[in-house]
């Protein structure tokens, strides 16, 4: 079975190596009826239209047309047979027929039959003989030929004359196939009875209905010469290259005559036997030399036949003939005939992909017109031949319009002449941009700088993203992307421009809030979809000092703090320590301490950073008791701000004289006690100046001083004693805020209106 498979494939492949070939008459109407093309390739109609067919002409002109629903092949443009082939028969037109999907190419030929569409026509339409009397019956002449383009039975068939008393024509057949006349003469010739014999000459082709072209004879008799010239050879052949230059000599030809005097001088012509060898043959007269008027064409005409004919001074001549073969050169270059290109691709266009399709032509023969076809570069592309001379450009590879843009493919094809000829086709191809790449951002983290409590709308910086892709797909927008729920709303700090990538603030910021928060941005391509990249938008908040200090130690709601010094501290020793922290970052929360005013300055100093109250030398009796000291808090911002918090300090000798000076001290709170000791004591002095007044008057004056010391009994509250809690004299700064250790608590009983002489201590409590 696989043994009968590979037959049936070997001869399948052999009916389609060799190509349909289908006819049609010359000078079709246009949307004549070829041929079926479906059913000459063994296809339906449906796969035709499925696999796209199209028509791929070899030259330039697409004379024939496909439909592909019903795959029938018309005639799109009129065809001249004569124009397209000239005198070749078969005149073939070429084509293929190009199938996708797979990628698939057939050859195809239409015949042009030839119509009977032209008469032949003579080049002279008077052609004159000069035939001596002495002629024999039986002489031939040879007379012009007719020219007819037609081919095959619409060709020029035979000649024939009018009716005269002294010639008969014969028809005879040239080795290429034309036909010529030859004149017989029938009967001889007498100048003194005619000199002078006219009659007409008729060229009928085999056409159906045939047609004809006339010309005139006109035989000139002339006076006897009995010896005609007479060649050296009946037929000269030569061999003559094409790249021949013009005027170059062809042969010589030469004839001799036995006669003398004018009669024996010969003077040679060509035959006028077609327009063709007219234009491109000369003869000296006089010698003989056949030149070339124009360069010759072997692609165009490969033999000549010319005829020769010399004549001498008498009037006789005679015929010879000369056979020109044109000899090949490779003076052809290859011609790339495009049929079909696609000069914009999609950079997405899968490899093997169509891109142009064209045709490699050498007029030349042999090796001179055999080619071969190569791409010049390191290009994405390849040729694929897909029959003799056709080929396809296709993609080798993926393409990546990012890389590379547009490219200019150079088909280069090359003959096997010696020397060898070549010509490069230069074809444009431009890609078409897909939105596979995605915009990159410059940076992947972006770090701006807010001051704080800036106005809205201030520009911090700008956002940078890339798109390699064009046009639209290039297109970068840029979006803030939504924060997850539960975390800080920094999308309502800022906003970005979408096209410029401008950040702006939206509202001021408080740094001892805010120090500085993150934002996501996308930026994203106009593509279809879109493709979009993300980088993370870092905002730092620079602090400005709009926070003053604030007191912790002293409380800034209190008047004064208190604080007791011993008489006997020495230079150094520890009074209190101002504590004050500051909300602002960096310099503006660095803070600064000093002495702004106290009552007496040298006895105390500030410690500039640690806040230290210290005395500055030792205490001395004649300091004052009371001590009023004004400290300054300052930050280093700019400007700077500040804060002050106010000390009273008492100079004890024991702590006897602490609660002295603590009851006597104006910022006490033992407002109360203090005016009924005022009260009593007027009353004392009062009764010492009614006892010195009235000593005399003893009795008087001690009855007056029993009335006043019971008056001042009935306004005081007898004498019980008074015991002081913990914090009765918290605000006095014994055991509060002082300088005494809080370990330390006394326990105290005093009596109203005992003074301080009655002041002791009497256990201490411990904690």
């Amino acid at each position: 079975e696989r043994a009968m498979a590979l037959i049936l494939l070997l001869c399948v492949s052999g009916m389609r190596a060799e190509p349909p070939r289908y006819s049609v008459p010359e000078e079709a109407e246009r949307g004549s009826f070829v041929a079926n093309i479906a059913k000459g390739l063994g296809l339906t109609s449906e796969e035709l239209l499925a696999r796209q067919a199209r028509l791929v002409p070899e030259g330039e002109k697409q004379y024939f047309q496909l439909n592909q629903h019903t795959g029938d092949l018309v005639v799109r443009l009129q065809m001249d047979r004569e124009e397209l082939c000239g005198q070749s028969e078969p005149c073939l037109v070429r084509f293929e027929v190009l199938l996708e999907s797979p990628l698939q190419s057939f050859r195809a030929e239409v015949r042009l039959t030839d119509i009977n569409d032209h008469a032949p026509v003579f080049l002279n339409k008077e052609i004159v003989l000069k035939i001596p009397e002495s002629t024999m019956p039986g002489t031939r002449f040879l007379l012009e030929s007719a020219h007819d383009p037609d081919v095959g039975n619409n060709s020029l068939q035979h000649y024939s004359i009018s009716s005269n008393d002294y010639f008969l024509v014969y028809t005879r057949r040239r080795s290429d196939g034309r036909r010529y006349a030859e004149l017989v003469l029938d009967r001889a010739l007498d100048r003194e009875q005619q000199a002078e014999v006219t009659f007409s000459i008729t060229a009928v082709d085999g056409g159906t209905p045939p047609r004809s072209g006339t010309a005139l004879i006109r035989v000139v008799v002339l006076d006897i010469n009995d010896n005609i010239p007479v060649f050296t050879q009946s037929v000269y052949k030569v061999s003559v290259k094409e790249n021949s230059s013009q005027d170059a000599i062809v042969v010589v030809v030469s004839a001799s005559d036995s006669d003398s005097g004018t009669n024996g001088e010969i003077v040679y012509s060509i035959v006028q036997n077609s327009e063709e060898n007219f234009e491109t043959f000369k003869i000296n007269p006089e010698t003989g030399q056949i030149r070339l008027k124009k360069p010759l064409d072997y692609e165009e005409t490969k033999t000549y036949e010319v005829d020769v004919q010399a004549t001498d001074g008498g009037g006789l001549s005679t015929h010879c003939k000369v056979e020109v073969q044109v000899k090949d050169v490779n003076d052809n270059a290859p011609e790339v005939i495009i049929t079909s290109l696609t000069s914009t691709l999609s950079e997405a266009a899968p490899p093997s992909t169509v891109v142009a399709l064209f045709n490699v032509r050498d007029r030349d023969s042999g090796d001179n017109g055999r080619t071969t076809c190569e791409l010049t570069g390191e290009q994405p592309f390849r040729i694929t031949l897909l029959a003799a001379d056709a080929y396809a450009l296709v993609t080798s590879e993926t393409l990546d319009r990012e890389q590379v843009e547009e490219y200019n493919v150079m088909v280069r094809a090359r003959d096997e002449g010696s020397p060898a000829l070549s010509v490069s086709k230069t074809l444009f191809v431009r890609l078409l941009d897909v939105n596979d790449n995605a915009p990159t951002f410059t940076q992947a983290i972006y770090t701006m700088v807010m001051s704080e409590n800036e106005p809205a709308g201030r520009s911090l910086g700008r956002l940078s993203a890339t798109d390699p892709d064009a046009g639209e797909n290039a297109h970068v927008r840029y979006t803030l992307v939504p924060p997850p729920p539960g975390t800080l709303a920094a999308a309502t700090f800022v906003s970005v421009d979408a096209e410029s990538g401008t950040v702006r603030s939206l509202r001021p910021l408080d740094y001892e809030k805010v120090p500085a928060f993150e934002v996501t941005v996308r930026a994203a391509d106009g593509g279809s979809p879109p493709l979009s990249a993300q980088a993370v938008l870092r905002i730092v908040v620079q602090d400005e000092n709009d926070n003053a200090p604030v007191l912790l130690h002293p409380a800034p709601d209190s008047s004064a703090a208190g604080e007791l010094v011993p008489r006997w501290a020495p230079s150094g020793y520890l009074v209190a320590k101002v504590v004050a922290v500051d909300a602002d970052a960096g310099q503006n929360a660095w803070l600064s301490y000093e002495l702004a005013k106290a009552t007496e300055p040298g006895l105390f100093r500030v410690g500039l950073q640690s806040g230290e109250v210290r005395t500055a030398r030792a205490v001395t009796e004649r300091d004052a008791a009371r001590q009023r000291l004004i400290v300054l808090v300052r930050d280093r911002g700019q400007p700077p701000r500040s804060a002050t918090a106010t000390l009273a300090v008492a100079l004890v000798e024991d702590f006897s004289d602490a609660f002295h000076q603590l009851s006597h001290d104006p910022a006490s709170g033992e407002q109360p006690q203090m005016a009924e000791e005022e009260i009593l004591t007027t009353y004392l002095i009062a009764s010492l100046c009614c006892v010195s007044s009235l000593f005399l008057l003893s009795v008087l004056v001690l009855t007056a001083n029993t009335l006043c010391k019971a008056c001042a009994r009935a306004e005081l509250s007898p004498p019980s004693p008074s015991c002081y809690a913990d914090g009765d004299l918290a605000s006095d700064g014994v055991g509060g805020t002082g300088t005494l250790s809080p370990a330390y608590r006394y326990e105290m009983c005093l009596t109203s209106g005992s003074g301080r002489s009655e002041f002791q201590f009497l256990r201490p409590v411990l904690p």
